[in-house]
């Protein structure tokens, strides 16, 4: 259920949505490989829990694949490329076009949902929250692959938060939360339909609290 998110290796992938949108202007076909890029910061930080860029991503294609989006390859070649030619890792060197750690059994985890559960690596609120599928998510962000309420309920409760900072490492006073060593060494409760309604009275609730105030989940919890 649990994992962390893709390893892109090469700011070179990303750009501005400014950027994205007039990609898919000039050529639809680049929604195929153009996508929204959630980040750690951006999930703690925006109102929305939106991303601020987008990212390309040619996913498990070939090369050759990846060449018939011209515009996306190209940038890809000039950016990502001669950072990747000096990784002592040859699998990143020689498939530099791809991300260095696709997640495939994420993908097909979170194959037919709509939305997904997420929470900051590193973060002091240890707080999840829902996300829209259909982006790329980081791996400073871990993802649970529920887009059941309950799940979000008991992943807010202060048991799951106790029992991470009893299982995590620390970085300065914030919590590095490793899918491993916490959320696949709790014991999971049965997840019942008053947590549900609680989970999606939460999510609401501070979803609007969040835009009223134009705050993110840090200074909301702050």
């Amino acid at each position: 259920l649990s994992f962390i998110g893709s390893y892109v290796l090469g700011m070179g992938f990303t750009m501005e949505p400014a950027e994205a949108a007039a990609l898919i202007e000039k050529d639809p076909r680049n929604k195929d490989v153009l996508f929204p890029y959630l980040n750690g910061q951006d999930l703690n930080s925006r109102s929305d829990s939106s991303a601020s860029r987008w990212v390309i991503n040619f996913h498990d294609w070939s090369e050759d694949r990846a060449k018939t989006y011209p515009d996306c390859y190209d940038q890809v070649r000039r950016l990502v490329k001669p950072e990747r030619d000096k990784n002592n890792r040859k699998v990143y060197r020689d498939y530099w076009w791809q991300y260095a750690e696709k997640r495939p059994a994420m993908i097909e985890a979170l194959t037919g949902l709509e939305r997904v559960i997420v929470i900051t690596r590193v973060s002091k609120t240890v707080m999840p929250v829902m996300v829209p599928t259909g982006q790329v998510i980081s791996e400073r962000v871990v993802v649970f692959a529920s887009e059941d309420p309950a799940m979000l309920a008991f992943l807010s409760s202060s048991q799951h938060f106790l029992w991470t900072f009893s299982k995590s490492s620390t970085l300065k006073t914030d919590v590095n939360y490793a899918p491993s060593d916490v959320f696949e060494t709790l014991p999971l409760p049965e997840l019942t339909q008053e947590m549900r309604e609680l989970g999606d009275r939460l999510d609401t609730y501070r979803r609007d609290v969040m835009l009223s105030r134009q705050a993110g989940l840090t200074a909301t919890y702050n």
